[in-house]
């Protein structure tokens, strides 16, 4: 029997390659095979039937969730997040997430919905890599998160933190000095940090080296093994980039749902920036944002940014509706869940802010 792939069935029945993965792996593909992390197709298969009324699908499957704790995060805000999901009409069936850090948002949209293409980025070439290998190397990856979960777990403290800053100084190296040939070894370290670093920080200092402590937990679950697999599996045919958010622009049209969840901007004078890379995000970067928020908006596109209200400490701080004064800012309710300081965390007000 032949076989083509599923870039070449996407193109000969004329929809996404994210389109045909989810078809075999809904088995409406006779004969579809897994081979590696890519599906291979009969050359004599017929295009299934859609039985969707419109372009997109709700999926009523198991809710994946992220695989790391990330500062930022917007697990909390779901459900106010959700509320702007255009994909009901059938327009939209394209989604961008250009600052995809912990990926809440992302993994709430592929538990929810079928779409023909998604987009990823973010600039933490880290992050990205993890992503990338649970995507394409899930099985190796559980393999050495396990390995790691079972030397780490029966530990006690004092051997638990030589353990840990050991990791935490191969991981340094390998950011530093590492190469492909150890993506796999550097996607692992990073959710071991993750799930064993203080308060789930990532942070680097300024010369880009990882400098979280190691936090205090008694049974920590290094490898959700259950999770992670789902995870995998929502990633095939997501497009991933290690980039600037502008890069972007290519794959955003009329089609797409946009969420930006830039860096957010302090909301004190004396607040110091959580870094997750070397660069910060000042003004200057949140002004040139909102710029490509209105090009992107020119283009069509349905967008909506998260990010920090100064009112909560200025109420007379209009820097977002400033530069964001043609668009819907709703102020919502959040809690601030990682901050190194524990009386600053509680309820504070943050914006959504949208096009539509």
């Amino acid at each position: 029997m032949e076989y083509m792939s599923s870039r070449e069935a996407a193109d000969k029945w004329g929809i996404s390659q994210r389109r045909v993965a989810v078809l075999c792996s809904e088995n409406r593909i006779d004969n579809a095979t897994m081979v590696g992390n890519m599906w291979i197709i009969p050359k004599n298969a017929e295009k299934p039937v859609d039985a969707r009324s419109i372009r997109y699908t709700k999926i009523d499957d198991k809710k994946v969730k992220p695989f790391l704790k990330w500062a930022g995060g917007k697990g909390q805000l779901i459900s106010e997040i959700e509320k702007y999901y255009p994909f009901e009409d059938g327009v939209i069936t394209k989604y961008a997430e250009p600052f995809v850090g912990g990926g809440a948002v992302l993994f709430d949209i592929l538990s929810k919905y079928n779409l023909d293409e998604v987009y990823i980025s973010d600039i933490n070439a880290e992050l990205i890599n993890t992503y990338r290998i649970i995507s394409d190397e899930i099985d190796e990856l559980i393999t050495t998160l396990s390995v790691m979960q079972g030397d780490f777990v029966p530990m006690d403290t004092e051997h638990r933190k030589s353990y840990y800053l050991a990791k935490r100084e191969r991981f340094n190296d390998l950011k530093i000095n590492g190469d492909e040939s150890i993506n796999i070894e550097k996607a692992t370290l990073m959710i071991f940090l993750n799930k064993t670093c203080f308060n789930g920080l990532f942070r680097v200092n300024r010369k880009g080296l990882f400098n979280v402590p190691m936090g205090s937990y008694k049974n920590p679950m290094i490898c959700d093994e259950e999770n992670l697999r789902a995870v995998s599996e929502k990633l095939q045919g997501v497009k991933i980039v290690c980039g600037d958010y502008k890069e972007s622009a290519d794959f955003i049209d009329a089609n797409t749902f946009v969420y930006f969840d830039p860096p957010y901007r302090p909301i004190t004078d004396t607040a110091s920036f959580t870094a997750y890379t070397e660069n910060l995000f000042n003004d200057y970067e949140q002004i040139k944002l909102a710029k490509f928020v209105d090009d992107m908006h020119c283009k069509g596109a349905k967008i909506v940014i998260s990010n920090s209200d100064p009112k909560n400490s200025n109420t007379d701080d209009d820097f977002f509706d400033n530069i964001y004064s043609s668009h819907k800012i709703k102020r919502v309710e959040a809690t601030r869940m990682i901050n190194c300081n524990s009386e600053a965390r509680g309820k504070i007000k943050e914006l959504l802010i949208s096009n539509f």
